[in-house]
């Protein structure tokens, strides 16, 4: 029976929620409700601190401050384990769980007494019929759960999460991986158990996804709570700006760069029904000499899918991608950059930078790579290499072999552009090239973006912020739904009609 939502009582409360970890505060005073029988959207970019508030509430993080009550009481899980025992379960964006295993083995992960001797097995099939038909499934629970679809996997994890009965249930991306019919059989079985009366916190970037079936939205920037709202209050546009933080008539008159020309230039990259299979959906694009086209779009619409791509990180499953006129086959990473194309990774700590080398070291790590082992460059070649790009991109650094870690972020950051640079790319693809840094270092870079195109390079730049994408691109393509929604000269853009194709998918 449906749970009447005028008779929702508050399941789970967070109060004044803290979080720090070292140079930040990922959660600044969140509060968060959620009710018995409701689907509540939690939602935000990256860096919003959802993520955060998740391990917070399973355990995985200790509070800095704050309270969480469940049923009205207070409670601090120590542990994924004890958040579970109190009714909190997770189903996680990966699929955690083993595909050697039968489907009941599967679901009974973690759920019997550890100190019982032997397994219970008629117990184990028996729960895994009972937790599975929660669900509207059947199938046989003795079968290995290889033998089924990514989809039926996604709803055995979340059956496992139900196994005993939960009063919380938390679905971090569970349909990331699905098409748009299995979305929908995950759906229904969100809709069953919001009926059942359970309380479930749903995380997706796929805004028709939060509006077909959520009640309610909160919306988190940058550690803080933005908004929280009924899903009929907040229409797609609001919910947007909310998400990156600003009215497009808060943000002072951008100064527009030159447009291209009208006649185009031979492209250098062209990409033709490119595809690969829930990243990227028949993109369309190309960029020639002295060209520079945004990315724009939310967290999920396939930016970096497509960077990765175009720089052969990622094998395409279907179309055509050529570069100065070559068709691509068998694309991959050395073959880009031997071609003349560079690609500066969102996460610089993760994937871009080596902490433990130098400024030097880094910077010059791709053109030693692709000079190869027999033709090293001499330490005084490198060193001066190394300064001649510090001194042109203003890198503050005492010294070319300080370790580059001790270097600020917006200092790492041009160290990552010099490291392309230095091999004179024909096209640059910059994802996020400004996240995480300071005010002054990002204009250095957009001016260094803008002197990079009047010199002829191409550059393909996806960016969250949209006064940038608007302020140094020739071109902008919106995506959404990792699809390509259209394509227009940046002087035909303004941040209102970018905002309202990445809402509502039109103007």
């Amino acid at each position: 029976m449906a749970v009447d939502s005028t008779a929702q009582t508050e399941l789970l409360t967070l109060r004044r929620i803290e979080k720090r970890f070292p140079g930040m505060i990922a959660l600044d005073g969140v509060n968060f409700t959620l009710k018995a029988g409701e689907i509540h959207a939690l939602m935000g970019e990256n860096g919003a601190g959802k993520s955060t508030l998740i391990k917070v509430l399973t355990g995985v993080l200790p509070l800095d401050g704050g309270e969480i009550l469940l049923d009205g009481q207070a409670i601090c899980p120590a542990s994924t384990f004890a958040a579970a025992h109190l009714g909190i379960r997770t189903v996680y964006q990966e699929i955690n769980l083993a595909t050697n295993l039968s489907v009941a083995e599967n679901v009974c992960l973690g759920q019997f007494d550890a100190r019982r001797v032997g397994l219970d097995w008629k117990g184990m099939i028996r729960l895994g019929e009972e937790s599975v038909a929660k669900l509207g499934l059947e199938l046989d629970v003795r079968r290995p759960l290889s033998d089924f679809s990514v989809a039926i996997q996604q709803m055995i994890a979340i059956a496992r999460a139900i196994a005993v009965t939960p009063k919380v249930l938390i679905l971090d991306e569970p349909t990331s991986s699905l098409d748009s019919a299995e979305v929908d059989q995950v759906f229904r079985v969100m809709r069953k158990l919001k009926d059942l009366g359970l309380g479930i916190v749903f995380v997706s970037h796929f805004l028709d996804q939060i509006y077909a079936v959520s009640d309610r939205i909160t919306v988190l920037r940058n550690g803080k709570l933005v908004a929280t709202s009924p899903i009929s209050e907040m229409g797609p546009q609001d919910l947007v700006r909310h998400m990156i933080g600003h009215s497009p008539s808060e943000e002072t008159p951008i100064e527009r760069e030159p447009t291209a020309s009208s006649v185009k230039p031979e492209p250098i990259i062209r990409a033709k029904s490119l595809s690969r299979r829930m990243s990227v959906d028949s993109v369309d694009l190309s960029v020639g000499p002295g060209e520079v086209l945004g990315l724009a779009g939310l967290l999920g619409s396939g930016r970096t899918e497509t960077l990765r791509l175009l720089f052969g990180v990622d094998a395409k499953d279907g179309g055509d991608l050529e570069f100065n006129g070559k068709p691509l086959t068998r694309w991959n990473c050395r073959k880009a950059i031997r071609a003349g194309m560079g690609f500066c990774t969102e996460d610089r700590k993760v994937s871009g930078i080596i902490p433990e080398l130098s400024v030097r070291e880094n910077i010059l790590l791709v053109l030693q790579a692709r000079r190869g082992i027999l033709g090293p460059l001499p330490k005084r070649q490198q060193q001066e290499l190394a300064l001649q790009l510090v001194k042109k991109l203003r890198i503050a650094t005492t010294d070319v072999e300080k370790p580059i870690q001790f270097l600020s972020g917006g200092n790492q950051q041009k160290c990552l552009l010099a490291r392309w640079l230095v091999i004179e790319p024909k096209l640059l693809l910059l994802d996020e090239p400004t996240r995480g840094i300071d005010v002054g270092a990002k204009a250095e870079i957009l001016q260094l973006i803008v002197e990079l195109r009047k010199q002829g390079m191409a550059l393909i730049i996806a960016d969250s912020e949209l006064s940038e994408l608007l302020r140094v691109c020739t071109s902008t393509a919106v995506m959404r739904d990792r699809k390509i929604l259209q394509t227009l000269p940046t002087s035909e853009l303004t941040e209102e009609r970018v905002m309202a194709l990445m809402a509502e998918g039109n103007v």
